[in-house]
Formats: structure tokens, C-alpha cells, sequence
């Protein structure tokens, strides 16, 4: 899936910038968290506000290492609201809640360290 989690890897082929236009990345706060036992790597299923033009979605996250479901409601996110639904196990994952790997290669969660409206796009 990724070329390389490892922080001293070369970076990835170059781009066009408007290929990075076409990724959707915005901010949504998680309303519901709860656990996803039936997933193969320790995961979450979380329903993320991305405000009314998106409004709630679903995502399937690789984060019960580092996160409990019941401290997640209430924080922002970040997250591709552009790719197709995905089909995790019994989830539909209607986003792709980012984050990085830390030095065990635990995903931690990518957000804005200041409160931002949902809906926000990264640029």
C-alpha cells in the first residue's frame, strides 16, 4: 500500500501539482468511536462530522495501538473524503482517516493543533 513507513526513505516519484489538487483532504471531528475486533490489525471504526456539504462519514482506522474509542469523540481529523467507499471486513469505509507512523510503526493521528471548522480543506 505505501511505498515506505521508514522516515529515511527516499521521497516518492515526483508529481504535478494537480495531481495533489485532486486529493481531498479535509478536517471532520469524531462524533463515535468504538471498537473493531473482527479487524485483522488493531483498528476502530470511527463516524467523522465533516460539516453540512460532506456531513458524517465512516471510517475504518488502523489506531487501537495508541487510541481508546471512549478519548477519540470530540477531536479533529483529518481525512481523504475523495477516494471510493472501501469495503473493510463488515465496515464501509467511506474515508481514509490519515495519520503517520511513529517509531513502532503505530499509526498516530493526523489533525490540526488548533480547532479549524469541519469541512476544511488541506492546502
Amino acid at each position: 500500500m505505501h511505498l515506505s513507513h521508514d522516515p529515511a526513505a527516499a521521497p516518492a516519484e515526483e508529481i504535478e501539482f494537480a495531481d495533489f489538487l485532486r486529493v481531498d483532504i479535509r478536517v471532520g471531528t469524531i462524533v463515535a468511536a468504538e471498537p473493531f475486533p473482527e479487524a485483522r490489525k488493531p483498528s476502530l471504526k470511527l463516524r467523522i462530522d465533516f460539516g453540512p456539504t460532506i456531513g458524517v462519514k465512516r471510517s475504518s482506522a488502523q489506531i487501537a495501538t495508541l487510541y481508546e474509542a471512549d478519548t477519540l469523540v470530540g477531536r479533529q481529523v483529518a481525512a481523504v473524503v475523495n477516494f471510493p467507499p472501501r469495503q473493510i471486513g463488515k465496515v464501509l469505509s467511506e474515508v481514509l482517516t490519515v495519520g503517520f507512523a511513529d517509531e513502532e510503526d503505530r499509526v498516530v493521528l493526523f489533525s490540526p493543533d488548533k480547532p479549524v471548522p469541519n469541512g476544511s480543506r488541506l492546502f
